[in-house]
């Protein structure tokens, strides 16, 4: 699941590994996002996050669970464009856009993702588990499993989006992509 609006999401600057709070508007997303678990009848039954507190934030709107902060679920890091206003960013794809500037390349940022989720997942015990990450990082781990699931989405990935994932064999499938409708907040 991707976190909840932060101020640097209203302000339209370029937030990887550097982090910004949750607005209002972030919170009520979250606790609506938290609507949808309880009136699908989902128990969450353990729970991560990335060290950001966007998303720890955002995760504790939902859960009461104690949860497993990690690094290895942090954004795409930006480099010397971390907090800078996102007109600056390339076209998309980014690619190794960033690596001049002190950024990650995005196959080690997709594959930092996609290990450290296979690594707590092939522990896990549980079978509903909710980590809360990012929109680049949600979307690289789409792509890194993207052989194995007929689920896509190629617009924006929204705040609070939350991906359903079946883990069987150590593979993941993507089986659907909620968006929710803020309309009402």
């Amino acid at each position: 699941m991707r976190h909840g609006q932060t101020l640097f999401n209203e302000l339209h600057k370029i937030q990887g590994w550097c982090d910004a709070p949750l607005t209002d508007l972030g919170i009520k997303q979250a606790q609506l996002a938290a609507e949808y678990f309880t009136s699908n009848n989902i128990t969450i039954e353990s729970a991560y996050c990335s060290t950001s507190e966007r998303a720890s934030d955002t995760l504790e709107q939902i859960t009461d669970l104690p949860y497993t902060r990690l690094k290895g679920l942090k954004e795409w890091n930006f480099g010397r464009f971390e907090g800078e206003p996102e007109f600056l960013n390339p076209a998309l794809p980014y690619g190794d856009f960033f690596v001049p500037f002190g950024g990650e390349d995005e196959m080690t940022f997709q594959q930092r993702v996609a290990d450290t989720i296979l690594s707590f997942m092939s522990q896990e015990k549980n079978d509903t588990i909710l980590a809360v990450s990012h929109g680049a990082s949600c979307r690289q781990f789409m792509r890194y499993w993207a052989h194995t699931s007929e689920v896509d989405q190629k617009s924006a990935l929204k705040n609070c989006c939350i991906l359903k994932f079946e883990f069987e064999n150590n593979c993941f499938r993507l089986v659907e992509i909620i968006n929710h409708d803020f309309s009402r907040i």
